[in-house]
C-alpha cells in the first residue's frame, strides 16, 4: 500500500464515487497513478474492472456520471466515458490474458505498468515502475512487447516530450532493435501519436533521441534533407538542429507569454489537440523547403521561396498520415507565413495600415504566426546576426502582437463587395483561371484598405481586365 496513492484516491471526487456507488473490484492504472505518485492534476482516469463485462460496466458508469460513452476498441473492449465538463474522462477495460498481472506484464513502459486497488489501496507494481518514477526513468516492461504492438516504440518518445524523463540504454537498444516494425501500426495510430508527442513540454528532447534510434526519419522521412543544410551565417546550427531548437523555442515563448496568448494556444480547434502542439509540428516542419531551394552564390546560402515550397510539400506529407483537411490548412499556413510578420515590422515605415494588413490576412492565426516567427528567430544566431538584431526583431514582432490584441475586439469581418458572377457580368468574361486571379486580387485590395466599397471594387476589377 503506498499511502500517498491511497489518500490521492480518497480525495479524488471521481474515484470517491466510483467506490461508493459500485462493489466491483477495480485497479486504477496508467497516467492517474504516476500523477498521484509526483503531486499532479490528473484529468484522465484508466481503470480495469476485474469482475464485469468491461462494455457493461462503462455504460452503468456513463449513468451515474452523465457522461458520453465512446467505445473506443470494441475488439479489445476498451471504451471512454467523457465527462460533462469536457476535460476530465474515465477509460474503462478488461484485463489483458484475464488476471491484472498478465496485463500489466503485456504493457509498454514500467511507469504505465502499476496498478492500484482504488478500495484497498493495494498497489501492484511487478516492473518497478514506481522506483522509475522517482528516477525520472523510461524502461520498457519486456522488449517482445514491442514486437507485439510497434506502435510503443512511438509511445516511448511520446513519453519522454511529455514527462521529460531519460531513457534506459536497454529501451534504445530495444526500439534500435525494432525500429523496422514502425510503419505496421495504422497511419491514424502515428498521427495521434506524433501530436500527444507534440503536446508535450519536452518535444525537442524526444525528437533529439528518436534521432538516436532512426524512428524520426521512419516518421518525418524529410529528416534527411534537413541535415544536409550545414549552418549559415544567419544559423549557428544545422538545419534539422535549428528545426528542432525551433520547437524548443516555441514552447519557451509560449510558457513565458501573458494569459491571452498561454489561452488562444490552449485552445483545440481542430484535430482534438491544442494549437500549440499544431504549431510545434509547424515549427518543426517550417523549413521543410529549404534543400529543395537551396543555392550558394557568392557564398552566401540562398533559400529563394522555400517557404511557400514548403508548404506545399507539407500537404502531401501531412495527407500521408490522414491529418484532416483543417489540420493541413492549418500547419501549412504557419509554413507558407513563418517569415511573413517579420517582414511586416520590417518595413521602411511601420504603420496602423501595414499592420491591420496583416491582422485582416492572419485573422485567427496571427498570435500563432508571430510566436513561430519569433521561435525562428531565436533559433537562428549565426555570426552575421547580433544580439542588437534579435532583440529589434523580438521587439517589434511583440509590438505587433500587441497591435492585433487590441484591434481583434473591435475588427469585424470584410464584406462581399462583388460576387463571382458579379465579376464575370462586369468584365464579361467566363469561369477561367483569370477570374480566380481577380477575385484574390480583389481580396488582397480589400486587406491592405485600398478597396472599401463596392464602388471602389467595380473601378479596380476594370484595371485588372
Amino acid at each position: 500500500m503506498n499511502s500517498k496513492i491511497t489518500e490521492k484516491i480518497k480525495s479524488d471526487t471521481i474515484l470517491s464515487k466510483i467506490i461508493t456507488d459500485f462493489d466491483n473490484k477495480i485497479y486504477l492504472v496508467g497516467g492517474a497513478v504516476r500523477d498521484f505518485l509526483t503531486d499532479k492534476e490528473t484529468t484522465d482516469r484508466d481503470i480495469i474492472v476485474m469482475d464485469e463485462d468491461a462494455r457493461e460496466f462503462a455504460l452503468k458508469l456513463a449513468d451515474v456520471f452523465d457522461a458520453t460513452f465512446v467505445p473506443l476498441d470494441e475488439e479489445n473492449k476498451i471504451y471512454r466515458l467523457v465527462l460533462s465538463d469536457k476535460i476530465n474522462y474515465i477509460d474503462v477495460t478488461n484485463p489483458v490474458g484475464g488476471t491484472i498481472e498478465k496485463d500489466l506484464m503485456r504493457r509498454d513502459l514500467t511507469i504505465n505498468a502499476i496498478a492500484v486497488d482504488i478500495r484497498s489501496g493495494e498497489v501492484i507494481d511487478i516492473a518497478g515502475g514506481i522506483t522509475d518514477i522517482y528516477n525520472k526513468c523510461l524502461n520498457y516492461v519486456n522488449e517482445h512487447n514491442f514486437e507485439d504492438d510497434p506502435l510503443r516504440l512511438l509511445r516511448v518518445y511520446r513519453f519522454q516530450a511529455l514527462l521529460g524523463f531519460e531513457l534506459a540504454p536497454e529501451t534504445i537498444t530495444a526500439v534500435c532493435k525494432f525500429a523496422n516494425l514502425i510503419h505496421k501500426p495504422a497511419v491514424e495510430r502515428i498521427n495521434y501519436e506524433i501530436l500527444k508527442l507534440f503536446s508535450g513540454k519536452f518535444a525537442d528532447k524526444a525528437l533529439e533521441n528518436m534521432n538516436k534510434t532512426w524512428i524520426l526519419e521512419e516518421i518525418f522521412p524529410f529528416v534527411k534533407e534537413l541535415k544536409q543544410v550545414p549552418p549559415n551565417s544567419h544559423h549557428h546550427l544545422d538545419l534539422f538542429h535549428h528545426s528542432v531548437e525551433t520547437v524548443r523555442q516555441i514552447q519557451y515563448l509560449y510558457e513565458n507569454s501573458d494569459d491571452v496568448v498561454k489561452e488562444h494556444l490552449q485552445k483545440i480547434d481542430f484535430g482534438g489537440f491544442s494549437r500549440l502542439a499544431h504549431l510545434k509540428l509547424a515549427g518543426f516542419m517550417h523549413d521543410i523547403g529549404k534543400f529543395s531551394t537551396w543555392t550558394i552564390e557568392e557564398g552566401k546560402h540562398r533559400f529563394i521561396k522555400h517557404d511557400d515550397v514548403g508548404a506545399k510539400l507539407s500537404v502531401k506529407f501531412l495527407k500521408d498520415l490522414h491529418f484532416s483537411n483543417k489540420q493541413i490548412d492549418y500547419i501549412s499556413s504557419m509554413i507558407k507565413y513563418h517569415i511573413y510578420p517579420s517582414h511586416v515590422m520590417t518595413s521602411p515605415q511601420i504603420t496602423e495600415k501595414i499592420m491591420m494588413r496583416y491582422v485582416r490576412k492572419m485573422d485567427i492565426n496571427s498570435i500563432d504566426a508571430i510566436i513561430l516567427a519569433q521561435a525562428d528567430r531565436l533559433s537562428a544566431r549565426g555570426p552575421e546576426i547580433t544580439d542588437e538584431i534579435v532583440e529589434r526583431n523580438i521587439n517589434s514582432l511583440n509590438m505587433l502582437l500587441k497591435f492585433y490584441l487590441e484591434a481583434r475586439e473591435n475588427l469585424k469581418p470584410l464584406p462581399k463587395l462583388l460576387s463571382g458572377n458579379e465579376v464575370m457580368e462586369i468584365l464579361n468574361i467566363k469561369p477561367s483561371p483569370k477570374l480566380g486571379e481577380i477575385m484574390n486580387a480583389l481580396h488582397e485590395a480589400q486587406i491592405s484598405g485600398d478597396v472599401v466599397t463596392r464602388e471602389h471594387a467595380v473601378n479596380f476589377i476594370k484595371t485588372l481586365d
